[in-house]
């Protein structure tokens, strides 16, 4: 196996990788939004500081992710390229580089801004390491529903730099997130499959079948459906946000339906799932852009 070899020289690329950028940009996206849907103006510097420790922190615990979880990503296709299992880096390197950027990331939190928005920086961190990637991954086919808190917490920690409180409007962000991650990953676990089972993934398809993955992507949209419009449902939001989630929510529930509700056929090339995935990631991005749309315009 490469990971077996003798690492070469790691470059700045792969400490990048070790990050997980794709994940990130979402991830700060989100943090993003929750600072600036807030009802208080947050200095330029301080907002700025507070994106970068967002940043920092999803960056560590995507290295510690990739450091715990170095064999299983040797085994899966999608990831035999990263730093470790493809033998261009120490784990050890990769696990002083994951702490040093949480600690980093909480401390200049706390320091800079407020303790409230470290302490839930600090809990995203941890609850994505040790809940999901160490206790819950490898364990049960829930691993994704309760660690999908994990990504959540983002427009939290937003909210809570600007203001150092929580209000109801970013734990139903939160929410929203939460009950978002399992469509969205149940989606690729469905034609990710094989590689799940290859490195002994207890995803859901693996575990219960397709069929029970396909019932369960439809039933997690309706509470997430719930979650999306209350904003605007109890006045937290105006109408920008409100045609916009009426709008792009049907269009994914549509997507969620046709998915839970088809049969894989031979040489399928599971479309409505690789559709369903890609939207899934567009409509957040579409969400929280209209909820700041709806502050500031």
């Amino acid at each position: 196996m490469a990971a077996a070899t003798l690492p070469l020289p790691a470059d700045w690329r792969d400490f990048l990788a070790l990050t997980k950028p794709r994940v990130m940009t979402l991830v700060v996206f989100t943090g993003l939004c929750g600072m600036l849907a807030a009802p208080v103006l947050i200095d330029p510097v301080l907002g700025f500081t507070a994106i970068l420790c967002i940043a920092l922190g999803a960056g560590a615990a995507g290295a510690l992710n990739q450091w715990y979880e170095a064999d299983l990503d040797a085994k899966m296709k999608r990831t035999q390229g990263r730093p470790l299992p493809a033998g261009r880096m120490e784990r050890g390197s990769a696990l002083h580089f994951g702490v040093g950027l949480g600690v980093f990331s909480v401390l200049l939190m706390g320091l800079a801004l407020n303790l409230v928005a470290a302490a839930i920086l600090a809990v995203s961190i941890l609850f994505y390491v040790l809940v999901y990637t160490v206790w819950l991954k490898r364990r049960t086919p829930q691993n994704i529903v309760i660690g999908g808190a994990a990504g959540a917490f983002p427009p939290l920690i937003g909210w809570a730099a600007a203001t150092g409180d929580v209000a109801t409007l970013p734990i139903l962000l939160f929410a929203l997130v939460f009950l978002w991650t399992p469509p969205h990953f149940w989606a690729l676990a469905l034609f990710m499959k094989t590689d799940y089972a290859a490195a002994g993934v207890p995803m859901l398809p693996v575990v219960s079948g397709e069929r029970t993955t396909r019932t369960q992507i439809g039933l997690y949209t309706i509470p997430m459906a719930v979650a999306a419009l209350a904003p605007w449902a109890l006045g937290l939001s105006g109408a920008i946000y409100g045609w916009t989630v009426a709008i792009t929510t049907a269009v994914f529930a549509g997507m969620a339906l046709q998915v839970a509700t088809r049969t894989t056929q031979a040489n399928d090339a599971m479309r409505p799932e690789k559709r369903l995935f890609a939207y899934s990631i567009l409509y957040l991005f579409i969400l929280f852009g209209a909820l700041v749309a709806d502050r500031w315009i």
